[in-house]
């Protein structure tokens, strides 16, 4: 079962509801330093969807989404219920035509899911989205949807606040994902010399030779180096 991310004020003691002018810069600023102490992606999206609904105007839920072209849509991280519900309603389905403008737009508004037939989220009682693109390549996009309850609810200062904030999100979240990928490569690594100076003290061999044999291993049970890796260091560990 997802765990439930409920906004709360008290979160954000420092942070002024709906900021503008110098009020902005200062609740961007504190912003910027939240989602920068993010340990891993996973957490800089959930402290941006939690952000978000503080911060951008009309504001009431948000989620961050993946898009594949085609009809794959996932759901990484939402601020409640609601919004895990509206976008996981949309399943092997073609994404919305407001999400698909995203391949072209950096930020798409619907002003009224009733008018524009957006029955899923009519439904749950949402009548206006903002999206915005965080990443974009050839086959996917990762974007942050705002929603409200009330029609009409994102005007242009919404909009602005939104591609500001979402600008710091971007740069945080590809901060967390080098950090994490520097992270594993320092862990695999380590297991592989683990793993070479096991089979050194097997085989009796020297480290180019156990390295050979690990990757042959590798190769021979197309299993990933590290995997091997860890299966060597675990199994050897246990006895």
């Amino acid at each position: 079962m997802p765990k439930r991310f409920v906004v709360a004020a008290s979160e954000f003691p420092d942070l002024p509801r709906f900021p503008v002018g110098f009020e902005l810069a200062e609740a961007l600023t504190v912003a910027s330093q939240q989602l920068h102490e993010s340990p891993s992606p996973h957490n800089t999206l959930r402290t941006a969807v939690r952000l978000a609904v503080h911060l951008m105007p009309g504001a009431e839920h948000a989620g961050i989404s993946e898009i594949e072209r085609g009809n794959k849509l996932r759901t990484l991280a939402w601020t409640d219920d609601v919004v895990r519900s509206a976008e996981a309603r949309h399943g092997g389905r073609e994404p919305h035509r407001h999400w698909d403008q995203l391949w072209h737009s950096p930020v798409v508004r619907m002003t009224d899911s009733d008018d524009d037939g957006w029955d899923v989220l009519s439904a749950l009682g949402l009548r206006s989205a903002l999206s915005l693109r965080l990443r974009a390549d050839r086959r996917r996009l990762t974007v942050l949807t705002a929603y409200a309850r009330k029609p009409g609810a994102f005007d242009e200062d919404a909009t602005r606040i939104g591609r500001l904030f979402t600008t710091h999100v971007s740069i945080a979240l590809e901060s967390a994902t080098v950090r994490e990928q520097l992270t594993e490569a320092m862990h695999t690594r380590d297991l592989i010399g683990q793993a070479t100076g096991i089979l050194m003290e097997r085989q009796g061999i020297d480290a180019a030779a156990a390295f050979e044999s690990l990757v042959r291993a590798s190769q021979r049970e197309n299993v990933k180096l590290r995997d091997l890796a860890r299966r060597i260091v675990g199994a050897h560990n246990s006895t």
